[in-house]
């Protein structure tokens, strides 16, 4: 099952407070809000792929844990972006200043900014297109480093601030490059 997309534009527009009234009503419910006000519905996973989430949500909070250079938020995490979506990537991390830089009510409520650093993991049922376009809205918003994991094709997609995306073909670690110094991401598991 895909994501379930609700317009209700021109009839209805969702401001902030209402679309967390929304979320509050309906908690079996994962949404997001796009850019243009539409409510995004998304299903819940399967087995494998709670499984890999959990891997690589661990993987990095592991690491951070020991670096100290962030925070690890996980899928259930809403990003208010610049350009008015809310999002919830399945793995995020900010730099510890830009966290510590908001106010206690900024942290409770949809984080104000776009994460540094994502993972978007393709489960059986996601369209390619729709999570691709995602991480190119991410990109467009500030995100300086992002993977698309996709298991079942055994490739990652790498998007760097203005670079090409890299496309690997079964890879087994990903660096963290000069945002994430010294994690490496390993893939057993995850892209077998």
């Amino acid at each position: 099952m895909t994501a379930l997309t609700l317009n209700l534009q021109p009839t209805l527009e969702v401001n902030d407070q209402e679309f967390e009234q929304i979320c509050q009503a309906n908690r079996d419910l994962r949404l997001e809000r796009s850019l243009r006000g539409e409510l995004i519905i998304m299903a819940p996973t399967g087995g494998e792929t709670g499984e890999r989430n959990s891997s690589l949500n661990g993987q990095l909070w592991l690491w951070n844990f020991q670096a100290k250079l962030g925070v690890v938020f996980d899928s259930s995490t809403g990003f208010k972006l610049p350009n008015g979506a809310i999002r919830s990537p399945d793995v995020a991390w900010l730099r510890t200043e830009r966290w510590q830089a908001l106010s206690a009510e900024q942290k409770r409520k949809y984080i104000p900014l776009c994460p540094d650093f994502i993972i978007e993991l393709r489960s059986a049922t996601d369209d390619l297109r729709d999570i691709q376009a995602k991480m190119r809205e991410y990109m467009e918003n500030g995100l300086r480093l992002g993977w698309l994991i996709n298991p079942e094709a055994r490739t990652v997609e790498i998007y760097r601030q203005d670079q090409a995306i890299q496309m690997l073909q079964s890879p087994t670690n990903l660096s963290g490059e000069e945002v994430l110094v010294g994690f490496s991401l390993n893939l057993e598991g995850i892209i077998t």
